[in-house]
């Protein structure tokens, strides 16, 4: 399943992409995640989610498989990809996640540069999480992400 979140942070692209690219950082703005172990690109984690009636939390591990700023700071892109399964057994879940940063079409509030985010996540899961569906999966997500990047922003001011 493909989910694909836009968002606006109120930093320039480099400061933004320097603060995706530290995992430790990142994981503390997302809900219910925690970062055990970092080395180089790769990561071991874990990640508490709730989906309907079924608490899960998945064990995994992770790493940027792409990681390009581009010379004159304009732009950037990632790749992320992780996978994990439900300590309880209840399922497995994989992702890739692609983040894209451009410079910000609108200046932050103080006037200074933002940078749009775009994030496509192509997810799969099995286990009876695949069974709750789409619709169930999709809400979970907006909401995780939007306080994230409550968290995000607040980080980058």
């Amino acid at each position: 399943m493909e989910l694909t979140h836009e968002f606006t942070v109120p930093a320039d692209v480099a400061t933004t992409f320097a603060t995706f690219a530290q995992v430790e950082s990142i994981a503390e703005c997302f809900p219910g995640a925690q970062v055990t172990s970092v080395d180089g690109d790769a990561f071991t984690g874990s990640v508490k989610i709730k989906l309907g009636p079924i608490a899960l939390t998945f064990n995994g591990e992770g790493e940027f498989t792409e990681k390009e700023l581009a010379a004159d700071g304009g732009s950037g892109r990632m790749v992320l990809s992780a996978k994990g399964k439900d300590k309880r057994g209840n399922g497995t879940a994989g992702a890739e996640a692609v983040v894209v940063l451009r410079p910000g079409t609108a200046p932050a509030e103080a006037g200074g540069p933002t940078t749009d985010v775009e994030v496509t996540t192509d997810l799969q899961i099995g286990g009876k999480v695949a069974s709750l569906g789409r619709g169930l999966v999709q809400e979970v997500s907006n909401k995780m992400l939007g306080r994230f990047t409550d968290c995000l922003e607040k980080k980058l001011t």
